[in-house]
């Protein structure tokens, strides 16, 4: 099937293109930024050979869905979403962490935990936990951004110590942090789902003002598990079912890798392909109530660029 793997626009008034692992980005000169959200997927830090069909416009709907949802807690970055793969957006720059929010005993938590440490990202973990174990409240545990590589853990303290967040603007990022992960949580809970961890990324206007940027509550950026069974599930001890992609990194590891120095990517077959479009269209309809309704992929490109330009020369002809 047709993915939108990459995008390569020459659009009026554009400044400079820069690609992340799932977003092509368009700065433009009136200081808005055009993100195409693509049907990359990543894992470890890497992008993975193949597309997946819909990817796209499932994280970029659900995004924006979310964002609207949220928008009275925090002012957010979007204008509009002329486009299933596309949202434009206020230009702002970037604090240098991510806010990792974590609610359950999950994932890096739990490895880090198995490994016998009791403090992550200055936090101190209770004892006698178990994988999946809900904490006594939510933690933050801070990452850094790496402009290449894996994001790397970081303290509150380090992060004022350091510099890279001032301490005024920090204690707010906390604060917008548990507030948003409470209204998911909410979110999450009318759909027989539980939030269990997220990051969220925010970024300073030239006016000042602290605006929520990127995407939320995704299965990129979020990891869910299903709401009923999970009490029986944690007593017997058995795994839980999970709604996120936590689910290729394990197909990955299986195959052999983690995106560790010497490994290298597997063969990514049609069949995963499509279980993994699969997953993320349930992912959609059950965080959302909605029946998930497919775009056209035939020529995916050309729409794209279309329905940009048609709101680019909309909003010039209202300026």
């Amino acid at each position: 099937m047709y993915t939108l793997k990459t995008t390569h626009f020459e659009l009026p008034g554009q400044q400079k293109r820069y690609q992340g692992k799932v977003r092509d980005v368009y700065t433009m000169d009136n200081d808005q930024l055009i993100m195409v959200v693509s049907d990359r997927i990543s894992a470890f830090d890497r992008i993975l050979p193949r597309g997946i069909p819909y990817k796209g416009q499932i994280l970029n709907t659900l995004a924006s869905k979310f964002l609207k949802a949220t928008e009275d807690i925090v002012p957010n970055w979007m204008i509009a979403s002329p486009d299933p793969n596309v949202t434009i957006g206020h230009h702002a720059k970037p604090f240098k962490v991510e806010m990792v929010i974590r609610g359950y005993l999950t994932g890096h938590a739990w490895r880090v935990y198995r490994s016998g440490k009791r403090v992550l990202c200055g936090v101190a973990l209770p004892e006698g936990m178990k994988e999946h174990d809900k904490f006594p409240e939510p933690i933050i545990t801070p990452a850094t951004k790496a402009e290449q590589g894996h994001d790397e853990d970081i303290s509150r303290e380090d992060i004022i110590a350091k510099g890279i967040v001032p301490e005024e603007d920090y204690v707010q990022l906390e604060k917008y942090t548990r507030a948003i992960f409470q209204r998911g949580t909410e979110i999450a809970a009318r759909q027989g789902l539980i939030l269990v961890d997220t990051k969220y990324e925010f970024g300073k206007t030239k006016e000042g003002r602290i605006i929520l940027i990127d995407e939320i509550h995704t299965p990129d950026s979020s990891r869910y598990f299903y709401a009923d069974g999970y009490q029986e599930r944690q007593d017997k001890g058995e795994a839980q079912k999970q709604l996120s992609k936590e689910f290729v990194r394990e197909w990955l590891m299986e195959h052999g890798f983690q995106g560790l120095e010497g490994q290298t990517m597997p063969d990514i077959p049609d069949a995963f392909v499509q279980l993994v479009s699969d997953r993320y269209i349930e992912l959609y309809q059950t965080i959302t109530g909605e029946l998930f309704e497919k775009t056209d992929l035939s020529n995916i490109h050309a729409r794209v660029e279309n329905n940009i330009r048609n709101f680019m020369a909309t909003q010039s002809a209202t300026a």
